[in-house]
């Protein structure tokens, strides 16, 4: 009697863990992948020694779908351009004690960009977009909490560049010359 008892519970986790399977392969979950993107090449004019320049350039290269031109001369052949407007990083204190010490910091960046054609069609908008992160500071671990202010940054300008990459593969594809009668 233990035998089938042992036996029919097995049967039932292993019938278990087939339907838990099956549901989750029901959910509509899927990796996000590279988007599709309205134009092939592209002309960047942000700067490729800044961070945010850098793994914006890596980013748009690793999609494997977009030429990305960056020399002045090459701006004319480009199907978009993309304009850096500003890119700004500040510290501002929100917190001190009693002695006026800094207690804590508020890290921001902010990236303003636009998307045109070389014709001068704009596909985005002129827009700003901001992160910001509150760090607690001490004088005793200085070096650790510039570290980490670092690292702060870094996920500020990924989460901002992952933003930017979303918004490009939104601009609807664009229309080519009009017929002629």
């Amino acid at each position: 009697m233990q035998a089938f008892l042992k036996a029919r519970r097995h049967h039932l986790q292993g019938l278990l863990a087939l339907a838990a399977a099956t549901g989750l392969s029901a959910c509509g979950f899927q990796l996000r992948g590279a988007g599709d993107y309205a134009f092939k090449s592209l002309y960047a004019n942000f700067s490729s020694t800044s961070p945010l320049g850098v793994e914006l350039r890596r980013n748009l290269l690793g999609t494997g779908r977009i030429t990305l031109l960056s020399e002045p001369p090459q701006m004319a052949q480009a199907d978009a351009i993309l304009d850096l407007l500003s890119e700004s990083r500040q510290q501002v204190v929100v917190g001190v004690n009693a002695s006026g010490q800094v207690r804590e910091l508020q890290l921001r960046l902010r990236v303003k960009f636009r998307l045109r054609t070389p014709q001068g069609l704009t596909l985005i908008e002129p827009v700003e977009l901001a992160q910001q992160r509150d760090l607690s500071f001490t004088e005793t671990a200085a070096l650790s909490k510039e570290i980490e202010q670092a690292m702060l940054y870094r996920d500020m300008q990924t989460d901002i560049v992952q933003q930017m990459m979303r918004r490009l593969a939104a601009v609807k594809p664009l229309a080519g010359p009009a017929p002629k009668p």
